[in-house]
């Protein structure tokens, strides 16, 4: 991934709530069938050998097939992207000399895919993507308010999916490279339409 220094992130603690705020990651795999490129929630767990994204496929997904071929992947998560008029830029009323430009946080990783079909991974992946989305709400719902039969019926139709992670880089395109009046701008502006990726911009203070 291309990066200026301004925007590159390495820190593997801050890459890795990225991906928890942006769990859907683009899975691509480069097999027998070409490049292939599916939309997959993963968890991110950091053990003793390092990082490794979770999740799991539907069995009829042809993307197995070329996983179990060909097991080198990249997964990308994109944890915010928003369009930057000039017209918040206050250099803009000063020289003139701006720009539009597009804003965003994204992490790429790459690493070695391994297939699970066990009761005990399947489960246990279901149990704990679900409470990490559900956990937050006033009444979580829960995988056992299903009725057992059920679960592992749903469980007989996917495939589960370790990725070791080899490499984590991120890239945060926040107006970095802007004079701090305009990165105050930039702030200034996404906060005012609603926009979640001014949170991940520092505030420049008074």
């Amino acid at each position: 991934m291309y990066r200026l220094p301004a925007f590159a992130e390495s820190d593997p603690e801050q890459l890795s709530a990225l991906i928890a705020q942006a769990p859907l990651g683009l899975l691509i795999t480069s097999g027998p069938a070409g490049v292939m490129a599916n939309p997959i929630p993963f968890l991110i767990e950091e053990r003793a050998g390092g990082h490794v994204l979770r999740a799991h496929l539907a069995r009829a997904n042809p993307q197995l097939a070329e996983l179990a071929a060909a097991p080198q992947v990249l997964v990308v998560f994109q944890a915010g992207n928003s369009y930057v008029t000039p017209s918040w830029y206050p250099t803009k009323a000063e020289t003139g000399k701006v720009v539009p430009t597009w804003n965003y946080a994204m992490v790429q990783v790459r690493g070695q895919a391994l297939l699970d079909t066990s009761t005990d991974f399947l489960r246990d992946q279901l149990d704990a993507l679900t409470d990490q989305q559900e956990g937050v709400r006033a009444e979580p719902w829960a995988v056992s308010d299903a009725p057992e039969s059920f679960v592992a019926a749903q469980m007989r139709g996917i495939v589960g999916l370790e990725i070791l992670v080899e490499t984590m880089e991120g890239k945060l395109k926040l107006s970095q490279n802007r004079p701090a009046q305009d990165r105050a701008g930039v702030r200034a502006g996404m906060m005012a339409e609603g926009d979640p990726l001014a949170r991940l911009m520092p505030d420049p203070g008074p």
